[in-house]
């Protein structure tokens, strides 16, 4: 099976008592011991009729971020996907 040339990862990890979970299309292991580094965040386009709260929120509070160190003790789970789809917050 081929790698797909840019590849995009979902990333769920915990948070203040709610899993989150993000699109990213960078992540690397933190040379900050236990952390693992989340770049190019990736959030659906707005249609004109639909907004999900949850992901306006997350796209909020990432807006100028341009890296975030979770600790690897948070990540429940990374997957590489061909599709992204909604972040979301939900509580764990």
């Amino acid at each position: 099976m081929a790698k797909t040339p840019d590849p995009t990862f979902r990333v769920q990890f915990v948070s203040q008592d709610k899993v989150f979970e993000v699109f990213a299309k960078q992540i690397y292991s933190s040379d900050l011991y236990g952390f693992i580094e989340v770049e190019e965040f990736v959030f659906g386009e707005r249609s004109g009729l639909l907004v999900d709260p949850s992901e306006e929120k997350l796209k909020a509070e990432f807006q100028g971020v341009k890296r975030s160190y979770i600790p690897m003790h948070a990540v429940i789970r990374i997957d590489e996907v061909e599709d992204t789809g909604p972040a979301r917050i939900r509580d764990s």
